[in-house]
């Protein structure tokens, strides 16, 4: 197998793939490997029983690694949804970022690992033609079961070199806030701009476990400094903003 990108690769196949079903890559997903080496991550990213894999593996150093070819269907995303997609494994090159996780503390990211995920995801997203706003968070996708890379994760300075859609967070300020148990027209607005950005969520007028699942994983994306399910001032505005940067491109 040759790499795919331009970048400098190790390639490390994995039997865990299958085919794209003729559709091509137009996102690309960022994970967390969640265990305590790269290495481990390679091996089980790379053992057929694990039945998982990713496009690539950045590790600790930042070296990088190819598992699957882009044109394969790697299975990195398992069950979640983007802008309608139930499929996005079919549709998305994933990317695994070697990170312990959550369980232990969310070491923070190396500066080398950022530049290597910064310059691949340049790489294919100008070789796909893949928008800012289709680089993702694997949270984003299932906001139910996961919760990688993480708050953080440097979105911003991702942004800043033009890789993925960012905006500055806006500022905490007193004010209403809809929470758990919470329902009405406040909450029902609430959903539809969480789903015209993206979010799979079902537009119901009740703050119910699943739109406070999906605030968090907006919160740990795009309003890293407080994460708690709570669609505050400064949550709902950090939404509002995005979706207009959005719409102005």
């Amino acid at each position: 197998m040759t790499p795919d990108s331009s970048l400098s690769a190790i390639v490390r196949p994995s039997p865990n793939h299958g085919d794209r079903k003729g559709k091509l890559p137009d996102a690309i997903i960022l994970h967390y490997t969640g265990l305590a080496t790269g290495a481990a991550a390679l091996d089980h990213l790379c053992a057929e029983a694990s039945q998982v894999s990713a496009h690539y593996l950045v590790d600790e150093q930042g070296e990088l690694f190819q598992l699957v070819p882009e044109l394969r269907r790697a299975w990195h995303a398992g069950i979640g949804v983007w802008a309608g997609d139930r499929d996005m494994n079919t549709v998305s090159i994933g990317i695994e970022i070697a990170n312990h996780g959550h369980i232990a503390g969310l070491p923070p990211y190396q500066p080398e690992q950022i530049e290597t995920v910064i310059a691949l995801c340049q790489d294919i997203s100008t070789r796909w033609k893949i928008p800012p706003a289709r680089v993702l968070a694997h949270s984003d996708l299932a906001p139910d079961r996961k919760n990688d890379p993480g708050e953080h994760f440097p979105w911003g300075q991702l942004a800043d070199r033009g890789v993925g859609h960012f905006v500055t967070p806006c500022a905490f300020e007193d004010g209403p806030r809809l929470e758990r148990g919470a329902e009405g027209l406040e909450v029902e607005a609430l959903q539809a701009m969480l789903v015209s950005y993206g979010y799979g969520i079902d537009v119901t007028g009740l703050y119910d476990v699943k739109t406070q699942s999906t605030i968090v994983a907006f919160q740990r994306h795009f309003r890293p400094a407080r994460v708690d399910g709570i669609a505050d001032v400064s949550t709902i505005a950090t939404l509002r903003k995005l979706i207009d940067a959005l719409a102005a491109v």
